[in-house]
């Protein structure tokens, strides 16, 4: 088993679209190879919220999401991604953005298409939601 997702897309005001992404870990603790489409646009924010009681990720489990060619839409430009060493007590929230120090800062910019979350170091079957704000265009 590879773990398991399920997303949901909701649109809101002003062309945003919530990508909910319900998570549950194998028995190793991982979550891959399942994916979900989402539009072109730009992240305007994630949010990543721990599951509670008997489901609660092991602590600084790690989180990411790629896109169709295997490239994190989470990176921040510096070689690490924001969904890195999560707590599993508190939800997190960020606005991602790429660059490096020195350079302009921009924020993550979607083709569209398919993603797949993939998490490890989460425990066996436990589970977590990830929140994907996406805007329509460039920010």
């Amino acid at each position: 088993m590879a773990g398991a997702i399920i997303t949901t897309a909701t649109k809101m005001k002003s062309g945003i679209t919530q990508y909910r992404t319900t998570w549950i870990s194998d028995a190793a603790g991982s979550v891959s190879g399942s994916t979900f489409i989402v539009k072109t646009g730009t992240i305007i924010a994630v949010e990543f919220t721990p599951g509670v009681g008997l489901t609660q990720p092991d602590d600084l489990y790690d989180l990411d999401c790629l896109d169709n060619l295997g490239i994190s839409v989470f990176d921040n430009g510096a070689g690490a991604t924001i969904g890195a060493n999560l707590s599993n007590a508190i939800s997190q929230h960020f606005v991602p953005a790429t660059g490096l120090a020195g350079s302009t800062v921009y924020r993550r910019w979607l083709k569209g298409g398919t993603l797949q979350p993939t998490v490890v170091n989460a425990g066996d079957t436990n589970s977590g939601v990830i929140d994907i704000y996406v805007v329509d265009g460039m920010l």
